[in-house]
């Protein structure tokens, strides 16, 4: 009888399938008129919203300081997938927004993942994928959005 894998295997894995997932994205999304988005601009549009929000919230939901937040901020806003402005109810208080193209680009993302999906489940088996994705649920926190990988990730 083969013996169990060691420990350090399991987290190993998990992180290569978000990997595959994560880069097969970006490969589609650049060729749907998105080449210049990375891994972390995903985290930071989805902490963003749709409401907008400020710097100083951005970080504290991606588990980076402001001045990183800022940073990332200016990149998104170069390229085009967000601007800042003011909130109408607090004229002190700068909110940062997705524009179109940042909006194009989740919507774009939320299509490619479906996608995504439905390919391991051709190579997987639909019931063996349900079954995978009921079984991390079992096992992760109900809480399973969380966008701090970021800073989690950075130390």
């Amino acid at each position: 009888m083969p013996s169990d894998p060691p420990g350090f295997e399991l987290p190993l894995l998990l992180l290569t399938g978000f990997r595959v997932l994560i880069d097969e994205l970006h490969a589609e999304l650049a060729c749907q008129g998105h080449p210049d988005l990375r891994p972390m601009h995903g985290f930071v549009m989805q902490a963003i919203g749709l409401d907008g929000t400020t710097a100083v919230e951005l970080g504290r939901r991606l588990g980076i300081s402001k001045q990183a937040a800022g940073k990332t901020i200016a990149a998104l806003e170069r390229l085009g997938y967000v601007e800042r402005g003011y909130d109408p109810h607090d004229a002190r208080r700068k909110v940062v927004r997705l524009t179109e193209r940042g909006v194009d680009s989740l919507v774009r993302s939320a299509r490619v993942f479906d996608d995504l999906r439905a390919r391991w489940a051709r190579v997987l088996g639909e019931e063996r994928l349900r079954a995978l994705e009921a079984d991390l649920r079992r096992v992760t926190p109900a809480e399973i959005f969380r966008l701090d990988a970021p800073g989690w990730f950075g130390g």
